[in-house]
């Protein structure tokens, strides 16, 4: 029998996400790999799943998982990617792809050359709404700019700590890395233009933070001890933009903006109108005409979409529409999803902006 099975590596906030959208499309999940066996056991007896994998090479090697979803900390997903792509496997892996520009155009050079689905979890898109947005902003005309903000406040304390504050673990960025990226990637996919240059402003609130003596899950509090480690990573950063077609933009990223739990929003202006979505209210999208009336378009049941209006979806419903897409794909039919190329041009954007923090100027972005 053909493997049909997926298995999701990493239990922390994430890892339960992924679990949860592939049962609600009916997917079988094999089961769960943990950064200890220990960890891994009791997430599966936690989430109902048959089993836990004991380390990478075993869940690779089982005959029934077909796909691999990566929900780990971002200095894994490299060599994770490299050996799921080349035991065979689908891959879906969270953002960022890789540490760094060199580690994601290998990996999206050999899903390339494996002919095997692989997808990067930049679920926003999948929004009903941003959806309905760029199916609207092809009928605008010339885009003229586009303005917005990522903003969370779960970092705002010298004593909030997670391996993303650490660039060994997190990477050389985190606040626009970790949430930058989805911005960029939803502004990109509505519009249709890619951003070309940025001039960037980065800062770093706490230089020093109060880290607990053990792990600690995303949006998650500590208790306990807790020793001074420096802190190179970004808190917040405000960076200018060009995109294609002459269009320019900004946007802000902060994880300090005390009481923004999770708020994305962006706005963009075109020769035809103007269009805007919240995060916080992700079931409408703002549509800006001069001459008549602006218009709130709520969300209306269609192909992103799976509950009659009125009926609230949200977050969770991100992963499932996303996967769906993912999923059509491995079964042979249509899908359009954020490929592994998607996700290096994303490091490469990352890069640029603090290549221009650095040298205080404008920055061309490279593949």
């Amino acid at each position: 029998m053909k493997a049909r099975a997926s298995a999701v590596v990493g239990t922390g906030f994430i890892g339960p996400v992924h679990v949860e959208a592939l049962r609600r499309l009916g997917r079988p999940v094999a089961g769960v790999l943990g950064s200890t066996p220990a960890r891994g056991r009791a997430a599966a007896e936690r989430l109902g799943l048959p089993r836990h994998y004991d380390s990478l090479d075993d869940l690779l090697a089982d005959p029934a998982v077909a796909t691999v979803h990566l929900a780990t900390p971002n200095h894994l997903h490299f060599a994770q990617c490299k050996a799921a792509l080349a035991a065979g496997k689908h891959v879906v892996c969270e953002k960022p792809l890789g540490m760094n520009g060199v580690e994601t155009a290998e990996l999206a050079r050999q899903a390339r050359a494996s002919g095997l689905v692989a997808a990067v979890c930049h679920n926003t898109r999948f929004h009903a709404q941003n959806q309905e947005a760029r199916r609207r902003a092809a009928g605008l005309g010339r885009l003229h700019h586009v303005v917005g903000a990522y903003l969370q406040d779960w970092l705002l304390l010298d004593t909030d700590h997670n391996w993303r504050v650490e660039g060994d673990e997190g990477g050389a960025s985190r606040a626009v890395a970790d949430i930058g990226t989805h911005w960029l990637d939803l502004v990109q996919f509505v519009t249709g233009r890619r951003v070309t240059s940025v001039c960037a402003d980065v800062s770093t609130v706490h230089q020093v933070r109060r880290r607990p003596a053990g792990p600690v899950e995303t949006f998650r509090a500590a208790a306990g001890a807790r020793e001074d480690v420096p802190v190179t990573t970004e808190d917040a950063a405000s960076v200018l933009l060009r995109l294609e077609g002459g269009a320019s933009g900004c946007f802000t990223v902060s994880q300090v903006a005390a009481g923004r739990k999770n708020q994305l929003r962006w706005e963009a202006a075109f020769a035809g109108g103007s269009l805007a979505w919240d995060g916080e209210r992700p079931e409408e999208l703002w549509l800006g005409r001069r001459g008549e009336a602006n218009a709130m378009i709520p969300r209306e049941p269609g192909p992103f979409s799976d509950y009659p209006a009125g009926h609230a979806e949200g977050f969770p419903d991100t992963f499932k529409h996303l996967f769906r897409a993912v999923y059509s794909r491995i079964d042979g039919g249509e899908g359009e999803y954020p490929t592994f190329d998607d996700g290096h041009r994303a490091v490469r954007l990352v890069e640029a902006i603090l290549a221009s923090h650095r040298a205080r100027r404008w920055v061309e972005v490279t593949e």
